[in-house]
């Protein structure tokens, strides 16, 4: 029989060993790329109610509270800095029901990820159409953060698929909420940054299962700084650029619709890697943050990689070497890992990230200003490249009256053509310390003084968030609007975030 004493002692221990050893939350990227560095408890609810629980006792206790989808996350902004914070990770909510082809819509939990949800409709004939991001994103975390697909065209803008929510709010009620693009309520819940609750269950838009082709040409950097950029993306229903400036190069590339009867079967490669690529290119990147020669090296290979199709056929795993390229559109617009490769993360390969949205209008003024801060630190004898996987990504999005996102109109300036994405991949060598590491500072600090623009919510570090707001690049009206909301959904204010607390949300 257990003495006092001992009872005693267990519960001391068992007290010490609970706030002594930080639990923390990590990126995509995995274990050391820490996004909640320190917190209280991490749950896995495998039901609404669960959560539902899980927040009534957070409300109850005045305890901090934050839900997670897929990691989607670059840096260490999802969670407060509180560490009594408890995390609830939705990866166990994955039930798919409900799909109505009449209607055009199906229903969803907050863990299901694109790839799942693509291969649910792909099986059924039906698709998300073009509302669409990366297969590892969970839908409810990319609504709430304002994730898009390049599109100039069509609605591109995960949240412009939602015509239903249902959050779990800061009082642990469950608020059900129907498409209203006249109401604030639901255009801060579509770029709610998780400070409305915790989505839990999406009535989303699907369409007939359809196919597309994806083509790509390389222009010199002239034609895009020079050219017509509306021009060259609006046309078709997603395209997009990637910058390589150290050999003053840009990739085209852009899809669009084909009869569904026409052939085809083509799978994209979405961040998957053989382990010989992954050792080469870890080779090089490692050896470029020392010398420039092989920083050149990588740009060039990985150039001359993504000028062939990152494509296979879906059916026979061989490779495909010409555009352009036709299958179906989840497989061609998403894509996938390879069965024989792993994602480059799982690589060792990992990178920093910094992207902001300017609106079209400037998109060809904000370029040369890139070009110019290129140029300039050449002259001091730092030649810049990309040095990344596949380039600097260029891409753009169409308006949607939402207040957070990317691509919200405001009257600071034009945005109603919509937005060109600056998205600069950079390697994260092992030290992680880059080759000439104040560029891409004073990068930032350049675009967000001189420009209108406005950040990826999880793709920017906490430095880069800070300018935009010293900058006032978020509008005060959208802030003041999303606020009125967010007193009544979470009046308690447990639901926290740094992005939250740095913007006064």
């Amino acid at each position: 029989m257990m003495t006092p004493t001992i009872l005693y002692l267990g519960v001391i221990y068992a007290l010490f060993t609970r706030y002594s050893h930080a639990l923390v939350v990590n990126t995509f990227d995995g274990e050391g790329f820490v996004t909640c560095a320190n917190v209280a408890s991490i749950h896995y609810p495998s039901s609404i109610d669960e959560v539902v629980s899980l927040v009534q006792n957070a409300s109850a206790t005045n305890t901090p509270v934050r839900a997670l989808g897929g990691g989607h996350s670059w840096y260490n902004t999802s969670c407060s800095d509180d560490p009594n914070t408890v995390v609830i990770k939705t990866e166990n909510l994955n039930k798919i029901s409900n799909l109505n082809m009449d209607e055009g819509s199906v229903e969803i939990e907050a863990g299901v990820t694109f790839l799942q949800l693509a291969e649910y409709l792909h099986a059924r004939n039906a698709s998300i159409g073009y509302t669409l991001v990366n297969w590892n994103i969970t839908i409810a975390g990319a609504i709430a953060m304002g994730a898009h697909r390049s599109s100039l065209r069509e609605d591109s803008m995960v949240a412009a698929g939602a015509l239903a929510l249902d959050i779990v709010n800061g009082k642990g009620e469950i608020v059900h909420l129907e498409r209203d693009m006249n109401s604030d309520t639901w255009l801060a819940a579509t770029t709610s940054l998780g400070l409305l609750g915790a989505i839990v269950k999406i009535k989303f838009m699907v369409r007939p299962n359809f196919k597309v082709y994806a083509d790509q040409k390389i222009l010199d950097e002239s034609e895009v700084l020079n050219g017509d950029i509306y021009g060259l993306i609006s046309p078709y229903a997603t395209a997009n650029f990637w910058w390589w400036p150290g050999i003053k190069k840009f990739h085209y590339r852009f899809y669009d619709e084909i009869s569904i009867s026409d052939p085809g079967n083509s799978l994209q490669n979405t961040f998957s890697i053989s382990a010989f690529e992954a050792s080469t290119a870890k080779t090089l990147l490692e050896g470029g943050v020392n010398h420039q020669w092989l920083n050149g090296l990588a740009e060039k290979t990985f150039f001359a990689v993504w000028s062939l199709p990152n494509f296979r056929d879906n059916s026979t795993g061989l490779p495909i070497v010409l555009w352009p390229t036709t299958g179906y559109a989840y497989p061609v617009l998403i894509g996938g890992l390879y069965p024989d490769q792993k994602p480059e993360w799982e690589m060792n390969l990992h990178g920093y990230t910094l992207e902001l949205a300017f609106p079209i209008p400037i998109a060809n003024q904000v370029l040369k200003r890139i070009r110019a801060l290129f140029d300039e630190s050449e002259a001091q004898g730092f030649p810049m490249t990309s040095s990344y996987r596949s380039g600097i990504n260029l891409k753009f999005g169409k308006a949607f009256p939402d207040l957070l996102s990317q691509v919200t109109l405001t009257d600071e300036a034009d945005w109603s053509k919509g937005v060109m994405m600056f998205d600069f991949p950079s390697y994260r060598p092992n030290n992680g310390v880059r080759y000439n590491e104040p560029f891409y500072h004073n990068l930032a600090k350049t675009l967000i003084s001189e420009f209108p623009c406005r950040p990826h919510w999880t793709k920017n570090s906490r430095e880069v968030l800070q300018l935009t707001k010293d900058h006032s690049k978020i509008d005060a009206g959208h802030l003041a609007r999303f606020e009125a909301v967010r007193k009544e959904f979470d009046p308690k204010r447990i639901f926290k975030s740094i992005v939250g607390e740095m913007f006064g949300m």
